[in-house]
């Protein structure tokens, strides 16, 4: 079987590190017996000041009915400060293509990548539901008298019982196809009565669904305390979209920093976007100090969301062995640059 895939490098590093990603995927797949034929989009800041679109209109179109997945590079550019090329990109991708799970592993890879005193891999190990086209980055909103003193402006946060129990479902699937024990599900009721209160009763009902699987709730900002003291408490989170992307990113701290941080923006069943959750770090770009890795994994995210666990199991495999060989850039330690990590990745996996 091939699989069509859209590889969107952006801006910054992304090329580079999702030309690495390519290569490892690659391998990976064959040896699984899958084949990939990737095409390369040349989406980013130098398409938006050409052509003033980040994406030119029927491309999410394209995508849904002819590709099995996206992997995703990085945006960012001080060309476009308001970033709207990267809202077009990444924000357009979620919502024309329902991309309702953000899903984030929180994965150690290492003891020594961790900033807790005495937490290894096997305390560190979790996985992230946040939600993905609702809550406050949907838009809704506006501001009156802007620029003056009487300034006032207002977000409004969106919640629908469709799209909350979708995600929770989807987290309690997970728990129960992965041997995950429990389901942790984090919001703020107790200060956002309403929107809030459907998250907590929706998880209740749901839960009762799964007498198999654990469940319980925590404040968000007793989760994220309870994430660096204890984060062995915890399995599967799942959360409202805010919520979720300030507490996968604490996540990505506990597991050693962005360098290693995957992300799949997913709808089961259908094509999503696969990225590494760092920016496009400028500074970085033709030093050969980017780390690939975190694109690398998320690839494997993208190989397991394509029906190839194997592959993605060998990839994952591949960064373990890696990171204990001290295989890596500087900011894991090593000394490698980003094409020789790709390189010994790659044969790791062609192994």
């Amino acid at each position: 079987m091939t699989h069509k895939i859209a590889v969107i490098g952006g801006d910054g590093i992304g090329p580079e590190v999702t030309e690495q990603a390519q290569r490892v995927a690659l391998a990976a797949a064959q040896r699984a017996g899958l084949s990939l034929d990737f095409e390369v989009f040349a989406y980013g800041a130098d398409y938006y000041l050409e052509h003033g679109v980040g994406i030119e209109p029927g491309r999410f179109d394209d995508f849904r009915a002819n590709y099995g997945a996206i992997l995703f590079g990085a945006v960012g550019d001080q060309r476009v400060p308001d970033m709207a090329h990267g809202r077009q990109l990444l924000l357009g991708a979620r919502f024309e293509l329902d991309l309702f799970i953000n899903l984030r592993p929180i994965k150690l890879f290492a003891p020594e990548l961790c900033p807790l005193k005495g937490k290894g891999p096997d305390q560190v190990d979790m996985v992230i539901f946040r939600e993905n086209t609702e809550g406050l980055y949907v838009g809704v909103g506006g501001q009156v008298r802007k620029g003056t003193k009487d300034e006032i402006a207002t977000q409004s946060a969106v919640y629908t019982r469709k799209g909350t129990e979708r995600i929770i479902r989807a987290a309690f699937e997970f728990a129960r196809h992965n041997d995950r024990r429990s389901v942790c599900m984090t919001d703020k009721a107790n200060a956002m009565r309403q929107g809030h209160e459907l998250w907590q009763r929706t998880f209740r009902e749901v839960a009762s669904e799964y007498p198999e699987v654990e469940h319980f709730h925590l404040y968000v900002d007793v989760a994220a305390m309870e994430m660096v003291q204890n984060p062995e408490r915890f399995d599967v989170v799942v959360t409202e979209n805010l919520f979720g992307d300030i507490l996968s990113d604490l996540g990505a701290g506990l597991q050693g920093g962005l360098g290693t941080a995957a992300s799949g923006n997913i709808h089961p069943g259908r094509c999503s976007l696969f990225e590494p959750v760092h920016g496009s770090a400028p500074d970085l770009v033709g030093t050969g100090k980017a780390n690939p890795m975190a694109a690398v994994l998320s690839s494997a995210m993208m190989l397991n969301h394509l029906g190839c666990p194997e592959a993605a199991q060998a990839i994952e495999r591949a960064v373990i062995d890696q990171i204990a060989a001290g295989d890596t850039t500087v900011d894991l330690g090593g000394n490698l640059s980003c094409v020789e990590v790709g390189d010994r990745l790659l044969a790791r996996v062609s192994r």
